[in-house]
């Protein structure tokens, strides 16, 4: 690896002004990006890192953000020397693409969702290169077939939506390397994205990397993540690097609680915990070894025979979803994509049941279908002594309130007009819970206190929560109408491993003290492994795997789940 510098910034300071007061989103940071390598930035939302790769592209405002910095030079490709925070208006061109390029966080929000993703490649090349539009177009096929994309001519004429988010990504990184740049900034490029497809776009980037002789900055709150693709890793808390070295060095001796913390807070692999440890066990030094609690195997099986003595709580026979394809000139389906086909298991109370597999697997579908969210086209349903298919829109009402949903994005699935305090009241309204209002929201204030939530949060509204929190106001919803059964829908999938950490030990100590019982969904096999007493591995609509959790991880019988397995951050 080159020792030439790329960039260097020296004592970077970030701040945003608000109503009340001044908020310091990255404190006199210094860093070097070298050529040809891979720096590593990693920290919780709120760090600072993704502040600090906006400033180097020129992306924060002036109206919005102050940057400044004794320092922040670029060294181009043709030896030519940039003071960045002096560069104005048009002298930005020169750098964005050319010699910097980023590939954001969420693709769906970065491309234009009006335009094919072949439109917006080609729009790039030509601001940046110039050429007529056949040179253009030629190049883009050319660098769809570079990012791996089948089908190039196909994804040219196809809009964002009509992709999945792997493909999406990988069109976003077609546009981001059309100019060869210097130095990739890639910012959470992997976050929510199945551990299959997280692999191979890890992969991806770095043979690029290698092939185009680029730097790259890699950005994630997951220090799985960066050791799979970085050479070096700065640790970012608050605004303030607090540790920084080789990666071998961060993941073998760490020397920061925080990084500590970091490192913890994942599911092992292993072994089975009782609980996952925090951040904040290690911050505040209150962590020892021994309070990391290892579950033992055989403990495990006698757990799970004992809740299996009891009667099922839910008995799924044969049970199929399926969505109509293309349709005749009568608009008759001629064929049907089989989200769920032939799905048989049973769950019993007080149990965990996993459900992994990548995206379109039929994992979500089965989870709605079993609360009649989606219409099944065969099969039964038996909660407790009911088929749940039979039941007409009256007595379906009940079996509502026995059995709630927690949903991947509790941004979307609650209602922005409404406070939390309203939004956890509501389905206790429409069930009848509570003597009245003010019944109602003493119970609803208990809720918050269960989930970890402040009293005071009932009066506000959801847009003034971080994700972590979003979901526990999610979960408390789901609460309030004293269910049994918790399809928990990738519940923390888009959450940092810290925060996701303090929402699975939420979600076991609320079990225990609840006596409920799960449906846990998850493209993470990590996490449902720790979550799970059993786990199905479904594929294409069907269960490929059915078992103990951890005899699954340890003794995998499919080729599909050991690829699972391996896909999963070391």
């Amino acid at each position: 690896m080159s020792k030439d510098k790329l960039l260097s910034i020296k004592n970077l300071h970030i701040s945003f002004a608000s109503k009340q007061t001044e908020v310091k989103a990255v404190k006199g940071i210094n860093f070097e990006i070298r050529k040809g390598e891979t720096l590593g930035v990693v920290g919780e939302s709120g760090s600072g890192k993704s502040v600090t790769a906006l400033s180097m592209m020129g992306l924060i405002p002036a109206n919005q953000g102050s940057v400044q910095a004794e320092k922040m030079t670029l060294n181009g490709q043709n030896g030519d020397s940039f003071d960045v925070l002096s560069l104005k208006g048009k002298q930005w061109q020169q750098i964005r693409g050319k010699e910097i390029a980023m590939i954001f966080q969420e693709p769906m929000s970065s491309l234009n969702p009006v335009f094919t993703c072949g439109d917006q490649v080609t729009e790039a090349i030509l601001l940046h290169q110039g050429g007529n539009n056949q040179q253009a177009k030629a190049k883009t096929l050319e660098l769809f077939e570079k990012v791996q994309l089948g089908d190039v001519e196909r994804i040219f004429r196809a809009y964002p939506h009509q992709l999945s988010g792997g493909q999406k990504q990988r069109v976003m990184i077609a546009m981001a390397i059309s100019s060869n740049p210097t130095l990739l900034i890639a910012d959470e490029p992997t976050t929510a994205l199945d551990v299959t497809v997280q692999k191979s776009i890890l992969e991806l980037l770095n043979s690029l990397k290698s092939e185009l002789n680029m730097a790259m900055m890699f950005i994630s709150h997951d220090l799985g993540v960066i050791a799979e693709i970085a050479d070096r890793v700065i640790v970012m808390n608050q605004g303030e690097i607090v540790e920084s070295g080789m990666v071998e060095q961060i993941f073998d001796t760490p020397q920061h609680p925080y990084t500590k913390g970091l490192l913890a807070c994942r599911p092992p692999l292993d072994k089975k915990l009782r609980r996952l440890p925090v951040i904040a066990d290690f911050v505040k030094e209150k962590h020892k070894e021994s309070k990391i609690e290892v579950l033992d195997h055989t403990k495990q099986l006698n757990r799970i025979k004992q809740l299996h003595q009891s009667a099922p709580l839910l008995k799924v026979k044969e049970l199929s979803t399926w969505f109509p394809g293309k349709k005749n000139f009568w608009g008759k389906p001629m064929d049907y994509i089989k989200a769920v086909d032939d799905v048989s298991f049973e769950l019993f109370p007080g149990e965990t049941l996993g459900l992994v597999g990548e995206s379109g697997s039929g994992k979500t579908t089965l989870g709605r279908t079993l609360l009649r969210l989606q219409p099944a086209k065969k099969g039964e349903i038996w909660y407790r002594d009911q088929n749940v298919l039979d039941l007409d829109n009256k007595e379906l009402i009940p079996f509502r309130k026995r059995a709630q949903i927690i949903f991947q994005d509790p941004y979307a699935s609650l209602n922005p007009k409404m406070t939390v305090g309203q939004a956890i009241m509501e389905p206790m309204f429409v069930h009848q819970i509570g003597q009245n209002q003010t019944d109602r929201k003493e119970r609803a204030m208990t809720l918050l206190k269960q989930v970890k939530m402040e009293t005071e949060h009932f009066y506000r509204y959801p847009f003034e929560f971080s994700g972590g929190q979003r979901q526990r106001i999610g979960i408390a919803r789901a609460l309030a109408v004293e269910p049994e059964l918790l399809v928990c829908d990738e519940s923390v999938s888009a959450l940092d491993v810290s925060v996701q950490a303090q929402i699975l030990n939420l979600l076991l100590d609320l079990q225990e003290t609840r006596k409920l019982t799960y449906i846990f969904i998850s493209h993470d096999l990590s996490v449902v492994k720790f979550m799970s007493d059993r786990m199905m591995v479904m594929r294409n609509g069907r269960i490929m795997e059915h078992g103990n959790a951890m005899d699954i991880y340890s003794n995998p019988k499919t080729e599909y789940t050991q690829k699972l397995i391996e896909a999963i951050p070391r």
